[in-house]
C-alpha cells in the first residue's frame, strides 16, 4: 500500500439562513495522504440520481478517536473537483483506517 494521494478531509456544517432554513457548508479538516483503490461499479437510475456509481476503498493513517483529522461516515474527501462521500470507516491493523466511499456529488 502506498499513501501517495493528498486528499482534503471535509466535514459539513448546517448554517442558518436567517429565514428559518439552513444551508450546508463544507469545511476542511486537513489534508491526509491516502491510498485510493476503486471497487465495483454499477449503473443507477432513479428520480434524483442517474448514471454510474463506483465504490472506493481509501486507506489513510490512523488518528485518535475524536481527533479532527480522523475521518468518519458523513464526511467527504476532496481531490480537486472530485468528491468521495465517506460511507463507513474501519480500523486496519491499528495503524491505518479504511474508508469505504463512493464518488459523486455532495
Amino acid at each position: 500500500m502506498t499513501l501517495d494521494r493528498a486528499l482534503v478531509l471535509e466535514a459539513s456544517e448546517r448554517i442558518g439562513d436567517g429565514a428559518g432554513g439552513f444551508r450546508t457548508e463544507w469545511t476542511a479538516r486537513g489534508t491526509l495522504w491516502a491510498d485510493v483503490k476503486p471497487g465495483t461499479g454499477r449503473e443507477l437510475a432513479g428520480v434524483e440520481v442517474t448514471g454510474p456509481q463506483v465504490s472506493y476503498r481509501i486507506t489513510v493513517r490512523a488518528a485518535a478517536v475524536g481527533a479532527p483529522s480522523r475521518p468518519r461516515a458523513g464526511q467527504r474527501f476532496r481531490d480537486g473537483v472530485r468528491l468521495f462521500q465517506i460511507l463507513a470507516v474501519t480500523e486496519a491493523e491499528g495503524r491505518f483506517l479504511t474508508c469505504f466511499a463512493r464518488e459523486g456529488m455532495a
